[in-house]
């Protein structure tokens, strides 16, 4: 099942599958399928912590409520009745730091939450831009013209030390750090927010997903499962399947985002 929106002379249509996975006792991801407006959230609550569900709930939960709240207290740009770039950049910013803030203060109030924390990707779209909000190891890519591109950048200790060491290849796999993030929501009071913004074109596909996913099946074929099927809830529970047959060491969620014709 899907929903979709119509922003502008667009159709902007979501489809959303989480699972366990094989290896996990529970599932700390979470997500947003919205019902509102063309906004999409993946949150993946960070394994080894306590209570990595609640984070990543409260990350969706916030999220979905700011933006319905601003969306209906804020004023347009005057003349043009156009909302900036740089106000909607500063929405999504302000939507995860106010969900840090939640996680941060739930935690400190409960000592079974002690260092709960989570990953976050967020994706509005409006006035024909799209507006990633981007908090550790989940991932955002975007297949154009049947091109997959990788549209943030890990927050983790293995990026790091590619971006420093310059790691060979056979470095990078046999990594024992793969998995610890250097940013997530909830661990500190403060936390800075990557934001992408860039235009979209008509038939544009998106895809949201915890490292249960993209760590465990490669980008090739990432690709191909998105392009086979025109049904996103379909690619959504192939891609799941996938991660799972090659070992689903981790929970996995996929949210897809298509740009379509409305009409």
């Amino acid at each position: 099942m899907s929903i979709s929106f119509t922003v502008g002379p667009d159709r902007i249509r979501f489809a959303a599958k989480t699972d366990v996975g094989r290896k996990r006792a529970n599932n700390e991801d979470n997500f947003l399928l919205p019902q509102e407006m063309a906004l999409g959230v993946v949150s993946d609550g960070m394994g080894g912590h306590a209570c990595g569900d609640v984070a990543s709930r409260i990350t969706v939960e916030t999220i979905d409520k700011y933006f319905r709240d601003t969306a209906r207290s804020r004023p347009p740009t005057f003349p043009l009745l156009i909302p900036s770039i740089e106000s909607e950049r500063a929405r999504m910013a302000t939507a995860i730091q106010y969900a840090n803030t939640r996680i941060f203060d739930a935690a400190a109030a409960d000592p079974k939450k002690k260092s709960m924390g989570c990953t976050v990707e967020a994706i509005y779209f409006t006035q024909g831009r799209y507006y990633i909000g981007h908090v550790g190891d989940s991932r955002v890519y975007r297949i154009r013209n049947r091109q997959l591109q990788l549209l943030t950048e890990d927050h983790s200790l293995l990026n790091d030390w590619k971006r420093m060491k310059e790691l060979a290849g056979s470095e990078v796999v046999n990594f024992p750090h793969k998995n610890v993030v250097v940013r997530a929501l909830g661990l500190n009071e403060q936390v800075k927010v990557d934001v992408v913004i860039d235009e979209y074109q008509r038939d544009d596909l998106f895809l949201l997903c915890s490292d249960g996913l993209c760590d465990m099946i490669k980008d090739r074929e990432i690709l191909e499962l998105c392009l086979k099927y025109d049904r996103l809830d379909s690619a959504c529970n192939e891609l799941i399947n996938a991660a799972n047959e090659a070992g689903g060491l981790d929970n996995i969620t996929a949210l897809l985002v298509r740009i379509e014709k409305a009409g």
